[in-house]
């Protein structure tokens, strides 16, 4: 098995975002995991996300959608008017971006000669009554009375309904500066979420590779399996996230499966399923930034497109142990691909990973191994291009020969 994340530190529209000053729409936006906020100032910004619609039959449906253009931006303080050392600031009062002028906006609607607000609802078919001819009653206000109309009718738009229909909606800002391959020789990997995208890919891909050949599952005895999460930014306590059950229950089904003649399974298959499971839990690592060297341990200095960096800590922050790593060394003898090793030093604090509750909530055997990145959690972060082909290779290798490789290890 194989598990990753897909979710990065993002910011994320409040649920009643309207705001404005100085001239300014404003949009409300609240923060998503631990995120290098600094990073996101004077970027163009763009929504995407999950929208609630009515249709008119009264039933309820989710559309994604994307706005493909820039049209938010947090502007930093000009340097003339603030020389601060450091750039520190406020996220409730800072950190919100402007989308635009109330001027423009009332211009757009044929208000221009109206000087205040801008943020007024569109008009909307009269709704019905009841016998004794009042409004029905309505428990929270209209999505283009709490978020500003014009982004509402963007969102109707891209998700091709009425702007009537938009009940609701869970947007998150990114950056639309499109991922990008970088370096004096083309080595660089320059984009956003690699942390934690680049795994899942990699991941996805190195499953699919593993079973290209028609024979490729002929005399295979294991599952092979990947599951990717959310919510790993805050700590994945969410029915999708990897503290739920949804991959133990998921196991537990695919154990109890009757094959093609053969008898009932035995009531111990889920357990023995796990005694003979291995866990890949894939996360990005940390390489060595030149300008902050001090902070690394001098003898685990992870390099960029030097191979899949294996993360080991004594206080179990990570999952890994040392048969899990001869394992994933044999796998990688078989891909010819390089691999690395990552310790934190003494004084530093350790991040961790889905590996160690995913571990102690199956009870299988789990190692926790990583590409490594620079500036992980900044809205751009930086990956090595040869690292990504190194682990699809690392994984199809894993998918490949692990049952052969699990029947090598007795260990006690």
């Amino acid at each position: 098995m194989i598990g990753a994340h897909t979710d990065s530190p993002a910011l994320r529209i409040k649920p009643v975002s309207k705001k404005q000053g100085e001239g300014f729409i404003q949009v409300g936006v609240e923060t998503y995991g631990g995120g290098l906020w600094h990073t996101w100032f004077d970027r163009d910004l763009s929504i995407a996300g999950r929208v609630m619609v009515r249709d008119r039959n009264g039933s309820f449906f989710q559309k994604l959608v994307k706005i493909d253009r820039p049209i938010l931006r947090i502007p930093t303080l000009a340097i003339h008017l603030d020389r601060q050392e450091k750039f520190e600031f406020n996220k409730e009062t800072r950190l919100f971006p402007i989308a635009g002028l109330v001027a423009a906006e009332l211009n757009r609607q044929g208000k221009g000669h109206n000087t205040g607000s801008a943020a007024s609802c569109p008009a909307r078919e009269t709704p019905s009554t009841d016998d004794e001819g009042s409004t029905p009653f309505a428990p929270l206000k209209e999505a283009c009375e709490r978020h500003h109309p014009y982004i509402v009718e963007l969102l109707a738009k891209e998700a091709k309904v009425e702007t009537s229909e938009v009940v609701d909606f869970e947007m998150i800002l990114y950056d639309t500066q499109k991922s990008c391959i970088g370096g004096l020789n083309e080595e660089l990997l320059f984009s956003p979420r690699l942390d934690n995208l680049e795994m899942s890919y990699c991941s996805t891909i190195g499953l699919i590779n593993s079973v290209s050949s028609p024979s490729s599952l002929e005399d295979e005895d294991t599952i092979r399996l990947i599951s990717l999460f959310d919510h790993e930014e805050v700590g994945s306590q969410t029915a999708q996230g990897a503290d739920s059950n949804f991959l133990p229950t998921i196991i537990r089904r695919l154990s109890s499966l009757s094959i093609q003649g053969q008898h009932a399974p035995d009531p111990d298959a889920y357990e023995q399923t796990l005694s003979k499971s291995f866990l890949i839990s894939a996360d990005m690592a940390h390489s060595v930034n030149p300008n902050y060297s001090e902070k690394y341990e001098p003898d685990h200095k992870p390099e960029m497109n030097k191979g899949t960096v294996i993360k080991i800590n004594a206080n179990a922050r990570y999952a890994t142990n040392s048969p899990g790593i001869v394992l994933i060394e044999e796998a990688a003898r078989r891909a010819q691909v390089p691999l690395q090793l990552f310790v934190v030093r003494n004084d530093s604090t350790c991040g961790s990973t889905i590996g160690p509750m995913l571990s102690a909530a199956l009870g299988a055997r789990t190692l926790d191994l990583g590409n490594p990145q620079l500036s992980m959690h900044s809205i751009r972060e930086t990956g090595g291009v040869y690292d990504v082909d190194y682990a699809v290779k690392l994984f199809e290798s894993f998918f490949a020969y692990y049952s052969e490789l699990e029947k090598k290890f007795v260990v006690d």
